[in-house]
């Protein structure tokens, strides 16, 4: 659906604003983004669109990212603003949004809630749902991970040393053995609708060993075994105030799983799920109102994934760098790409998730190629 001159504009703040955005426009919406990158997709697909200086660990600063809502909302109706990753260790500024725009998400005292580790254990515990011991203290038997509270993407995860210490913000998680799989879904009022569970791999880098590499859809688990997932996060969403789309991240094994967190927003998965009628978006917009769908968006392919191209080294794209259809999170021609930092994400749709996952870690490797020949 092409939103029109009267069509209602919404508000999207993010680190990376681009699939939030083309997830709007396709439910009809008029998106004005907010984000880090202002990529070259990014402005084709929003109506109004900023750049806003952040971090990718720390986020945005609260009174420059609040200046520029107020400015793209100016003059326009506005619904609200839908926000993506940044915000998880962010109350404050979640807040700050929604004391100046109607907040389309989880308020802040929810994303608090779920993303204390301590409190979303004794939550899991409630609900009867496996999940790996946490503490704050440096554990000195088993196998551990250092994490940092309200951390996302996974480059705040290390194994633990005996070296570590107990410090602010940062808690011990055990770590258990699975298959990373991630659950989409809505929720209202307590209740939960299961989008789609997708496999997960990582994209390891010095000191950062699990940094999200990609996904796909559907993730290879038996029916049974992602009936008791799909089980698993209603049980939690029952006790929970969450609302609007979601994910709940898991290791799956063949004796069992674990859920491992919850990302109280839409997540990196948004565009392995997004339906070309833009059906998601309006359901994550009635989700926010107490409205779950009697029926999930059906999917142009049985099959899909995405995968983040980071630069291996420090690259500088040329004056002229033409950006292949399937790619997004399109960078500017001339810009610079710090070593470690995204350069583009790939996508891949076919019948098949395996060769999905196949072409898009392919695609990765050809872009890769690519701009470093052309830089």
């Amino acid at each position: 659906m092409i939103p029109s001159t009267d069509s209602p504009a919404v508000l999207i703040a993010a680190l990376s604003g681009r699939a939030l955005a083309a997830c709007a426009r396709r439910g009809g919406y008029r998106p004005l983004v907010a984000d880090m990158f202002g990529d070259l997709d990014t402005r084709d697909l929003a109506e109004a669109s900023e750049t806003v200086p952040g971090s990718l660990t720390h986020g945005f600063a609260k009174d420059t990212l609040s200046a520029a809502l107020d400015r793209l909302a100016a003059g326009r109706h506005v619904i609200g603003v839908v926000v993506g990753s940044g915000f998880e260790d962010r109350p404050g500024l979640l807040r700050c949004i929604a004391a100046r725009h109607a907040l389309l998400g989880n308020p802040a005292a929810v994303v608090t809630e779920i993303k204390n580790p301590f409190r979303f254990a004794e939550t899991c515990a409630l609900a009867g749902v496996p999940h790996p011991e946490v503490r704050l203290d440096q554990p000195r038997e088993g196998i551990w991970l250092r994490k940092r509270i309200g951390g996302a993407g996974g480059m705040h995860i290390a194994a633990s040393t005996r070296r570590d210490t107990a410090r602010r913000g940062r808690y011990f998680q055990r770590r258990v053995a699975g298959q990373p799989v991630s659950a989409a879904f809505l929720a209202a009022g307590g209740r939960c609708r299961v989008l789609g569970l997708s496999r997960q791999w990582a994209e390891p880098a010095p000191r950062r060993p699990f940094r999200y590499g990609g996904s796909s859809r559907p993730a290879p688990l038996s029916d049974a075994r992602a009936g008791e997932l799909s089980d698993a996060v209603a049980r939690l969403v029952s006790l929970t105030g969450l609302r609007g789309l979601n994910s709940a991240d898991f290791l799956v094994r063949e004796d069992g799983f674990d859920m491992l967190e919850v990302n109280p927003r839409p997540g990196a998965t948004l565009d392995i799920f997004a339906d070309a009628e833009g059906a998601l978006f309006r359901m994550h917009l009635d989700a926010c109102k107490g409205v779950l769908p009697d029926t999930i968006p059906v999917w142009p392919h049985a099959a899909a994934a995405a995968a983040f191209v980071y630069a291996p080294a420090d690259i500088t794209l040329p004056p002229i760098f033409p950006w292949p259809v399937w790619t997004a999170d399109r960078q500017a021609p001339g810009s610079w790409v710090p070593k470690g930092a995204p350069l583009c994400t790939v996508l891949a749709e076919t019948s098949d998730a395996e060769a999905a996952e196949r072409l898009v870690r392919h695609r990765a490797a050809e872009i890769l190629a690519h701009a470093e020949g052309a830089a």
